[in-house]
């Protein structure tokens, strides 16, 4: 069976068909052509990219960026190259459905649409020019440094407060070596590569020692762009000229590490900070806080670690497996950080030398070695004492260095004492043929130098310390760097028990034993270059053999303070020390009395008999044969024992034989005394010579029956320092005319050197009124004052009412101390700031009810009060906010 189909179309419709029938065929015939020409067509694009992005990236080597419109051409190419891969592999297949049921395949029109692109992308490849521009330079060079800054983290939130927030224009970190001032600068130069700021750019400078303006300009230079060979070939000058516009179009930080003077930046071409110039800053380290000045610096301090700190970065540098793999390695490991004084790169180059040392015995080895010759310690010569050097190195001159090194002769931890220090260096002759005065002033501006130059710290009033990594150093230089000049042997706290064998001594000029527990000196060493010796807090030494100084034919200063503190006895033949002996220190010690030969000490400048107690005999005629004699000392000699001086003694009589001696004695400059009578202290006050000289006065009454005594006279002793009075038994009364003082006197403050006063057993005495007019104390100690009710007393103004709203004692006062005062009710009738007081200890004194604080005697600072509990909970207070704000001040007495 068969069916007939019949198709009855119109003319113009069959010719459509046909049209489209030949068209399609031909295209099917042609696509295989078509396809090898599309292959052809995309490696010629693919060449094309290639070539764009080859320079792209030679551009981007070259801190260039690439343009947006090269970025887009690229993906379009990206993007056709993927669609044209999937035409070209399924070909054959698409060739197979063009028939002519299939003549409207979508492959067809994405085949057009392909080379559609492809000619547009050739278009984009011929018609972009690849112009790169230079990509934004980052705001400051990224510089290595260590991850974490122990330590350091507050002071880099306060550089950068100041640097952000702040109106602050320069800014100096200043300390020591090895504290960690390059390693903050660092972070703060890298901080600006974390955190969205205002400035433009942030140049990095290194100093140095070795100043050179010509390279500050070359690194400001490259990096703002003027680095080009013209530019290089600039005199200084015109380079300024080029720099200054430059540097005033941008905000700026100028980092400068390392400075050791000052440095003229407006020279170099740098516009300055100012209050009219906001937007540029300048950061610099030096080891010197008197650059800090000379640069009109903000200064910031960058201190030592705490021991916590210290602990954390030693710890940190050892490792975790060395600290674990002996269960005694911590604690011996805790010990050799201490060692390091929490200066951070001995810490950090103690712990790495430290590291994988995994027995207890080589860290007690290592303990040894820190304690006794420091400088063999693996890497603290070379790394650490080499970089201090420097400092000691840029010291203005040898007699500065000289004085410097000097500092090492006293232990660890050693608070010197200025004065004490500077009485060694005139003994030694490092001020020349300068009077004490002259000298005095000379060695205060050297301590200066020291502390400014962070080589000693400043501590309490009147104190240095060095530190303990910077003594080492300083005993380095002495014994390595120069020892044929310096020849030092320091033994000072090295817990001897007895010295070390004098067969050692012979080259030495300097040595020190200080702080040990040597009980005898039996050997007769020979010591032909001796200078100094230190033999100080020896505690038990009793016995020193005689003849022990005949072959010291140089020796210039002997310090034997703190020995022997029951019966200390000179050795005989100390007379062989006449033609050399400067200073004689035998202060603190248990001495009863000074031999006869010491007179042929003729050449003797500093004498130093302060606080020794047991001390009654003097001989007559001894004082007074010192005839170069510039210092003596003699503050607290026999106290409590005047009466029991012999005729022969000068102490006989309270001191009058004493002070017609003093008159003899042409050259003395610093006088330190004691008197045990009202009498001696009037023959002194009647001599202009000795007012003049008078430092530190001592009296005693316990003999006297004088009941008052005019402290107006007082007023002359422009240096009065220190106003001890003992046993006025009789005492009442140390009166001043406060109208006259008005009278005579545009301001009333009499005492202005009176830095401390002790009142011990004057059992009669009401008040201090006197000591409103010293506005410079320090510390007041007040002892079994029985009658004592007022330490200032508001009813000795009654005459004067004008001055009662103007006085405000005690302003600089640090120490307070009353024992056994017990009908003592006021310090004083109103409250008082106590800005600097950093103690006020109470003791005995049942009818205290109310110290003379309120709430704003707490705004400076806080202070420790000390006392008896029953006493403290009977206190009455201002008001409960002053209550609240002290209460934490209280230590109660065990």
């Amino acid at each position: 069976m068969c069916s007939i189909f019949q198709i009855t179309c119109d003319g113009a419709l069959f010719n459509r068909c046909l049209d489209c029938f030949l068209g399609k065929a031909a295209y099917i015939r042609n696509l295989q052509d078509n396809l090898v020409a599309l292959e052809t067509e995309l490696g010629r694009l693919i060449a094309a990219k290639n070539d764009v992005m080859m320079r792209v990236v030679n551009a981007e080597r070259q801190q260039m960026r690439r343009l947006d419109g090269v970025q887009v051409w690229v993906s379009r190419v990206d993007s056709v190259k993927t669609g044209a891969d999937e035409l070209i592999t399924d070909g054959s297949e698409e060739i197979g459905k063009l028939c002519v049921g299939g003549y409207c395949s979508k492959n067809c029109r994405k085949l057009r649409h392909v080379k559609t692109l492809i000619a547009e992308g050739v278009f984009e490849a011929v018609a972009t020019e690849v112009v790169p521009e230079r990509a934004p330079e980052p705001v400051a060079d990224k510089r290595p440094t260590e991850p974490t800054i122990v330590g350091l983290q507050s002071q880099l939130e306060q550089v950068w407060r100041c640097l952000v927030e702040e109106s602050v224009g320069i800014i100096g970190l200043y300390g020591m070596g090895g504290v960690g001032k390059t390693t903050l600068l660092t972070h703060i130069n890298n901080k600006f590569l974390e955190s969205p700021t205002n400035f433009d750019c942030v140049i990095w400078v290194v100093v140095s020692k070795d100043l050179r303006l010509e390279k500050i300009q070359e690194d400001i230079g490259k990096k703002i762009g003027l680095s080009d060979d013209s530019w290089k070939n600039k005199s200084f000058e015109e380079k300024a000229v080029d720099i200054l516009p430059r540097l005033g179009e941008k905000r700026f930080v100028l980092l400068l590490d390392d400075l050791w003077e000052r440095v003229d930046l407006t020279e170099v071409g740098v516009p300055l900070p100012s209050a009219q110039n906001t937007t540029s800053k300048v950061v610099f380290t030096t080891r010197s806080i008197g650059v800090c000045g000379s640069m009109r610096a903000r200064p910031v301090k960058v201190a030592c670690l705490s021991e916590k700190q210290a602990w954390e970065l030693f710890r940190e540098n050892v490792g975790e497996e060395t600290l674990e793999s002996d269960h005694e390695i911590v604690e011996l490991a805790q010990t050799v950080a201490k060692e390091c004084d929490g200066l951070p790169l001995a810490l950090i180059t103690i712990g790495r030398a430290m590291a994988y040392r995994k027995t207890a015995e080589e860290w007690s080895h290592a303990i040894d070695v820190l304690r006794t010759s420091a400088s063999e310690f693996a890497g603290l010569g070379e790394k650490v004492y080499r970089l201090l050097k420097f400092s000691y190195d840029s010291l203005q001159n040898d007699t500065v260095r000289s004085c410097f090194l000097y500092c090492c002769l006293y232990p660890e931890d050693y608070g010197i004492l200025k004065w004490d220090l500077i009485d060694c260096w005139f003994g030694e002759g490092f001020f020349g043929e300068s009077d004490r005065s002259g000298a005095e002033n000379q060695g205060y501006d050297i301590l200066d130098t020291l502390v400014r130059a962070c080589l000693l710290e400043a501590v309490e009033d009147g104190e240095v310390k060095m530190h303990d990594v910077i003594r080492d150093m300083a005993i380095w230089i002495t014994c390595e760097i120069e020892k044929e000049k310096r020849n030092f042997l320091v033994r000072a706290g090295a817990g001897l028990k007895e010295a070390p064998d004098v067969k050692g001594w012979e080259n030495v000029r300097r040595l020190s034993l200080m702080q040990n527990q040597i009980e005898t000196v039996s050997e007769v060493p020979t010591c032909p270059h001796l200078l100094t010796l230190f033999l100080d807090f020896n505690q038990e030494l009793e016995m020193i053999a005689d003849g022990f100084f005949q072959l010291m034919p140089s020796l210039k200063v002997l310090k034997m303070s703190n020995c022997g503190q029951r019966r200390l006895k000179l050795p005989v033949g100390m007379s062989v020390l006449g033609s050399s002996l400067e200073l004689l220190d035998i202060s603190c010690t248990g001495i009863t009395e000074l031999p006869e030969e010491l007179k042929k000490l003729v050449n003797l400048k500093c004498l130093n008999l302060r606080w020794t107690g047991a001390l009654i005999r003097i001989p007559r005629q001894l004082i007074s044969k010192f005839s170069r004699l510039r210092v003596l000392r003699m503050f607290a000699i026999g106290y409590d024992r005047f009466h029991e001086a012999p005729e022969d003694s000068v102490l006989f009589g309270g001191g009058e034989v004493l002070i017609q001696e003093l008159l003899g004695l042409k050259y003395l400059e610093v006088l330190e005394l004691s008197l045990g009578s009202y009498h001696a202290l009037q023959i002194l006050l009647s001599s202009n010579k000795l007012k003049s000289c008078i430092r530190s006065l001592c009296l005693e009454f316990a003999g006297d029956t004088a009941s008052i005594i005019d402290a107006t006279a007082f007023a002359d002793l422009n240096y009065l320092n220190e106003l001890n009075i003992y046993s006025g038994f009789e005492l009442e009364e140390l009166k001043i005319d406060y109208t006259e003082i008005v009278r005579k006197r545009r301001e009333p403050f009499v005492f202005r050197n009176l830095h401390r006063v002790t009142i011990h057993s004057c059992q009669k005495l009401k008040d201090l009124t006197f000591l409103v007019f010293a506005p410079n104390l320090k510390s007041v100690q007040l002892l079994d004052c029985y009658a004592m009710e007022e330490i200032i007393s508001v009813g000795k103004f009654a005459e004067t009412p004008e001055m009662m709203g103007h006085i405000s004692p005690f302003e600089n006062l640090q120490m307070l101390d009353l024992e056994d005062l017990p009908h003592l009710k006021s310090i004083f009738w109103k409250p008082l700031p106590f800005t600097h007081l950093k103690e006020m200890a109470v003791s005995g004194c049942d009818q205290l009810e109310k110290l003379p604080l309120d709430s704003n005697s707490a705004k400076e600072r806080k202070f420790v009060i000390r006392g008896e509990e029953d006493w403290w909970n009977r206190l009455q207070w201002e008001d409960e906010a002053t209550q609240i704000a002290f209460r934490s001040c209280f230590q109660p007495y065990s």
